[in-house]
Formats: structure tokens, C-alpha cells, sequence
């Protein structure tokens, strides 16, 4: 009885675990240095742009450890994020549509590594999106990075 106690809680352990959702910010200023150690005397690795987005991998005092795009790794100032939610676009051409759905009709479409504001939750492989002109519509969740 004992063993399968123990399978039990693990199991649920593991389930809630895999349930957290992951956490992604969007840097709020121009310019904005990622750096290899949390210290501004530290080797700046890049810059990125406002509306950059990144995930919140950890956060120590005034700093927050984040993982970009690419899948690189590094420490930006806290200050520096915003909570509005920006996705990058990473696919050739992210499309957006006046609907969730490929046959309706084509509202813009978005180059790689542009960025769209992020104004409902994803559903059914779809996201409500808004460009910075004030367009809004939906694209296809595959197409974009920052979910």
C-alpha cells in the first residue's frame, strides 16, 4: 500500500508542476541591456527594443533572470519590464485575421521578429492580438513567441 501512496504524490506533485504557467513580461524602454550576471558592471550580452518580450525565469532583488526567443539567457534590471504582453513574431510571416480562423478574412500581416500586443487569451490555436496602430485581430498562435 505504502508504494503506491508514494506513486500517488509524486504523481500529483509532477502534475502541478507541469500546471504552473510560465511567466513573460515585456521590456518597457529602448535599448534596454541584457547582461551576463545580475550587476550593471556586468558583460552586456545585447540590447533590445521596447516591446521585446521575454520569460521570467527567475527574479533576485531588482533583477530578473529571462530567457529570450533564440532560448538565450540572461539577467535584465526589473525595472525594466512591463506587464503589458507583447508577442514576437517567428514565423516568416505571422497573418491576422479578422477571426479565428484561416478562411476568414485577412486583417495585416506581420514580418518575423515584429511584435503584436497580446489582448485575450489563446484559444483553439488562435490569439487576439493588436498591432501598434490600433488593428486588432487574431493569429495563429504557432506563428508567434511570448505565450
Amino acid at each position: 500500500m505504502r508504494p503506491l501512496v508514494v506513486a500517488l504524490a509524486l504523481a500529483v506533485g509532477l502534475t502541478s508542476l507541469c500546471a504552473q504557467s510560465l511567466e513573460f513580461r515585456s521590456v518597457k524602454e529602448t535599448g534596454v541591456a541584457l547582461y551576463e550576471a545580475p550587476a550593471l558592471n556586468a558583460n552586456k550580452l545585447f540590447l533590445v527594443s521596447r516591446y521585446y518580450p521575454v520569460e521570467v525565469l527567475s527574479a533576485q532583488k531588482e533583477w530578473a533572470r529571462v530567457r529570450d526567443a533564440t532560448g538565450g539567457i540572461a539577467w535584465i534590471p526589473a525595472s525594466a519590464l512591463s506587464n503589458q504582453r507583447w508577442l514576437l513574431v517567428t514565423a516568416e510571416r505571422a497573418e491576422v485575421r479578422a477571426g479565428a480562423s484561416d478562411s476568414a478574412a485577412l486583417r495585416f500581416a506581420v514580418p518575423r521578429d515584429g511584435v503584436l500586443e497580446l489582448t485575450e487569451a489563446p484559444k483553439a490555436g488562435w490569439v487576439k492580438v493588436r498591432h501598434r496602430d490600433g488593428t486588432d485581430g487574431y493569429a495563429r498562435i504557432a506563428d508567434l513567441w511570448g505565450l
